[in-house]
């Protein structure tokens, strides 16, 4: 919570009245409240794959969904369609031990991410196609028929 402090114009920061910037027990409730949880809570504890950022595109014919996701293999993903909410999902785990002669070290990776979209009605859930290919995950969302767009033409008058 932020609060202003009024400067006066001799530019002194003296408070001159002893009880007007002293927060109340509604202040101080509201404070606790409505402050950022520490950043031990909100961190994300897996240094692997957060949230990928996508790219959605429209055409007359399709949508085109795309996400940056380097460093996966295509077995990695998970594509599922469920009543048309499209859920993309991934999960890795990574071991590795170093023995020496003095000490064995143990590291441990895990990291997954899951996006979910509801898909507009207009999609032809039959025909959904992705692939996976330099680091990018593209989806194809094909429109149904008579969903697509047609082009623009003109009409004669008789």
């Amino acid at each position: 919570m932020s609060n202003l402090v009024n400067v006066p114009k001799n530019g002194s920061l003296a408070n001159t009245s002893s009880n007007a910037n002293f927060p109340t027990l509604s202040n101080w409730i509201e404070d606790i409240f409505n402050r950022d949880l520490p950043s031990v809570f909100t961190s994300n504890f897996n240094t692997g794959i957060t949230l990928p950022k996508v790219n959605i595109k429209e055409t007359a014919d399709a949508f085109m969904v795309e996400m940056a996701v380097p460093g996966l293999k295509k077995s990695d993903f998970h594509l599922d369609l469920d009543n048309q909410v499209l859920s993309i999902s991934t999960e890795t785990k990574d071991e590795k031990e170093v023995k020496e002669e003095n000490f064995t070290r143990r590291e441990f990776g895990y990291s997954s991410f899951k996006r979910t979209f509801t898909l507009p009605e207009s999609v032809n859930d039959e025909k959904i196609d992705a692939n996976y290919k330099d680091g990018i995950l593209s989806i194809l969302l094909p429109k149904k028929e008579e969903a697509k767009q047609k082009p623009a033409r003109s009409i004669k008058v008789s």
